[in-house]
């Protein structure tokens, strides 16, 4: 199924890039920290299984990811401004009604702009998050920015060497991306009994990186929980969790 990509300015001018596969009902996917929508979605085929049931796949690159700019002027970096820019996005396609998922980085900033009422998706997909990737941030910034920070000095063994492998191998602007780290507060899991639409939220059995998905799952009002296999990194090059995720969907209407 082919892929078109796009771009369009967002509410600061930043160039951010959208890719988009199939027809049908809007599903807006948002990948993880310094992965991209080829990498979580395209290339490992669950936005083809998802498109396949009767959905246009709408994914973005975060600025700092992918395909789109990555300044590196501090002003382009106010607090929340994923949230920000997936409103943009919402606001630049004229979407009413629509269903909203993300993995990691990517669930944290739905969650984000769902709770605080940024954007108003009918359906939400929440994957490989758990509580203690919402209200423990300023530790998950302080391991990447130690990533950056020491980078090729980073010994094989070392618990911070893949990361920094993987930083490498999509090419991600340091510079931009320690800005990045430093826009993203906590959430305040409180505010998580406000989302009252429709909930999948989706972990590897042996992903412990966010924390307690299943928690987080109680934590939203209705919510059902499932689980696919493998690590946090390791779910997303499986194919159960975008069948996982279409399955929850099921057929457009």
């Amino acid at each position: 199924m082919d892929t078109v990509t796009e771009f369009f300015d967002s509410f600061d001018g930043t160039r951010l890039a959208i890719h988009r596969m199939g027809k049908g009902r809007p599903l807006v996917l948002l990948h993880g920290l310094f992965s991209s929508a080829q990498m979580n979605w395209i290339k490992f085929g669950h936005a083809e299984t998802i498109a396949a049931r009767g959905y246009e796949v709408i994914m973005l690159d975060f600025r700092v990811h992918g395909d789109s700019e990555a300044p590196e002027d501090p002003a382009k970096y106010p607090l929340n401004v994923l949230v920000r820019d997936v409103a943009a996005l919402v606001d630049h396609l004229g979407f009413e009604d629509y269903d909203l998922g993300g993995f990691s980085l990517g669930a944290r900033t739905s969650l984000h702009a769902v709770a605080h009422g940024v954007v108003h998706p009918s359906r939400l997909i929440v994957g490989g998050m758990g509580t203690a990737g919402l209200g423990e941030w300023a530790k998950r910034a302080a391991y990447f920015k130690r990533v950056i920070d020491e980078f090729d000095a980073i010994p094989r063994g070392d618990p911070a060497y893949f990361s920094m492998q993987f930083l490498k191998s999509q090419g991600v602007n340091r510079v931009a991306a320690r800005l990045l780290l430093d826009t993203m507060p906590d959430l305040e899991l409180g505010l998580l009994a406000d989302i009252t639409i429709p909930t999948l939220v989706v972990c590897g059995d042996e992903d412990r990186d966010n924390g307690s998905a299943e928690a987080l799952a109680k934590c939203i009002p209705g919510a059902d929980f499932a689980e696919v296999p493998g690590t946090h990194m390791g779910s997303v090059t499986k194919p159960d969790l975008g069948q996982a995720m279409a399955d929850w969907l099921g057929d457009a209407q």
